[in-house]
């Protein structure tokens, strides 16, 4: 696992409490397109099932994850990819 992998790990597990928590580095599959770092570590996927998304919708429980990780966009992270889900 990446250190910002673990960053991020780390965050939605403070913030979420997740039931289920995914998270992959997709960096190498955009290497060379517009935000690609060199360094790579700039395009994550995460699936997360958590009772915080409870109530909200899919772009709701989005933002919510993005907040969290805000200073991991203001330090590189270029793009998410997504998968939230409650847990009823």
């Amino acid at each position: 696992m990446t250190m910002r992998a673990k960053r991020i790990e780390a965050r939605l597990i403070e913030v979420f409490a997740p039931e289920s928590l995914i998270i992959a580095d997709e960096s190498a599959s955009h290497a060379g397109h517009a935000g690609a770092s060199e360094a790579g570590e700039s395009h994550f996927y995460v699936e997360i099932r958590s009772e915080k998304f409870n109530g909200q919708s899919r772009v709701a429980a989005q933002r919510m994850v993005n907040k969290a990780l805000a200073d991991e966009f203001a330090a590189g992270l270029h793009a998410l990819r997504m998968k939230t889900q409650a847990t009823v």
